[in-house]
């Protein structure tokens, strides 16, 4: 691409299925009319995240499509290009196998029969309803979904009223509606200095500057805390204190009661996320169980049953509180599905979700022992119950690099700068090993990483 040229955005189409799709058949089609010529150098991931204010995993899972359609190459250390006849494509140490994109985080899906035959029939209960279901409905869910939701929660160790309880369209809806009330423009926020991509996206959307803070091996440091509201009075903490995606470190008791006293001293907010908190068997209890009275908790079922319903569950610490989200939320989102919020019910009251649940916990363990023994010891960073691991990289490899290697492959993976907040992080990459991928999947795809981690960068070719 000539220095002068502006940079190439795509023009998606309203109603045209999943970003990452949309973006990628917009390269096929400026491939096509001659928009995208042969050897263009396509935007870093990171800008074009920026310039369509979408999540870098986004453009990362769109980019790992096109280059599963052959329409893109890349060169590590120089970044994708549009193939064509000026430059051969290199067959990929892939061909004839399936392509893995391990960028989204998506638990294993269900494969066991009995669980699939209830879910079809939690499925048909909510059929018999649909007249029903189709209208409008009270924003924050019907009283039955209210306290289906409480029910829910109560496998955190957590006893909520339910009119401190919304449910609402997803968790990152929800999450909006929390910052925007509690922080607003220019506001501050604390939270980890590796942290959740979508937050970094809200922040940046409302205009509010994030203080990363440091951690250890159990959880956000708190004399940082403690220094960080000092120093810049912030807000509200936003913490993701089990399995935190994306390093899988989950906060300690002692720690999370640290974090919580020193909020009630400065009288600063907690934003608890605990979207992978009900996949371990045990954890501590959740920081709102802590401080009640000055935590807004927010889980979805995306992560323990799946992300198709879009149904998340918020807790206010009063009622006020409450009653404020709602008026936000019913700006921004009118309701949630009833028909999902419904099924969602059915399937808390029936068992099916717990059985979801644990479907998902089995399958991800058994994918953790094939990471375990496929992947060098100490590698990597995970938990016996999480389905992503945080693969430190070594021996002179960048994590940009590492991950267009990946891309090369056939396999999707995410860059540490994704989740960075401040300062450089350390050189790592994120990898889902769940989502629609099978177990063979994995294995071939984890077993494709363990090469690229033993060679050092420069030993490998140039272009792949």
């Amino acid at each position: 691409m000539p220095k002068n040229s502006t940079m190439w955005v795509p023009k998606l189409k309203k109603g045209s299925g999943p970003l990452y799709l949309a973006i990628a058949n917009a390269i096929a089609e400026d491939v096509a009319t001659g928009h995208l010529q042969a050897e263009q150098r396509l935007p870093p991931q990171r800008k074009l995240a920026e310039a369509l204010d979408l999540d870098f995993t986004t453009v990362a899972r769109a980019y790992t499509e096109a280059h599963r359609r052959g329409l893109v190459d890349s060169v590590v250390g120089r970044g994708t290009f549009v193939c064509g006849k000026r430059r051969p494509r290199i067959p990929r140490v892939t061909e004839g196998r399936p392509n893995v994109d391990m960028s989204m985080n998506m638990p294993p899906e269900p494969e066991s029969p009995e669980l699939v035959e209830l879910m079809q029939a939690g499925w048909s209960k909510v059929n018999g309803r649909l007249r029903d279901l189709m209208r409008y409905q009270d924003f924050g869910g019907s009283p039955e979904d209210r306290e289906a939701g409480a029910l829910w929660l109560r496998r955190r160790g957590l006893v909520v009223e339910p009119e401190r309880l919304l449910v609402t369209p997803g968790a990152q809806c929800a999450l909006l509606a929390i910052l925007t009330m509690l922080v607003g423009p220019g506001g501050v926020l604390c939270c980890e200095d590796v942290t959740y991509p979508g937050l970094r996206a809200l922040a940046g959307q409302l205009g509010i500057k994030l203080v990363g803070l440091p951690m250890d091996n159990e959880g956000i440091d708190a004399v940082a805390f403690a220094g960080a509201c000092a120093q810049y009075a912030p807000k509200a903490l936003y913490c993701n204190p089990t399995l935190l995606n994306p390093t899988t470190c989950t906060t300690s008791l002692s720690r999370r009661q640290a974090l919580v006293d020193i909020a009630r001293h400065y009288e600063v907010a907690i934003i608890e996320d605990d979207a992978y908190g009900f996949l371990p068997r045990s954890t501590p209890p959740a920081i709102a169980s802590l401080g009640s009275e000055l935590t807004f908790y927010v889980t979805g079922l995306a992560k323990s049953v799946g992300a198709g319903l879009r149904i998340a569950y918020m807790v206010a610490p009063d009622t006020h509180s409450a009653a404020r989200l709602t008026a936000s939320l019913r700006a921004t989102t009118v309701m949630a599905s009833p028909i999902t919020s419904t099924l969602a019910t059915h399937w808390i009251r029936d068992g099916v979700a717990d059985l979801a649940l644990a479907n998902i916990r089995k399958e991800s363990m058994a994918r953790q022992k094939i990471a375990a023994r496929i992947l060098p010891p100490h590698s990597y960073a995970s938990e016996a119950e999480a389905f992503h691991l945080w693969i430190k990289l070594r021996g002179g490899w960048q994590a940009a690099s590492f991950a267009a290697q990946m891309r090369s492959s056939g396999i999707g993976v995410v860059a540490s700068d994704a989740f960075a907040v401040g300062a450089a992080p350390e050189q790592a990459v994120r990898v889902c090993i769940g989502g629609v991928a099978n177990r063979h999947d994995i294995q071939h795809a984890l077993e494709v990483i363990r090469d690229a981690l033993n060679e050092a960068p420069l030993a490998r070719p140039a272009v792949v």
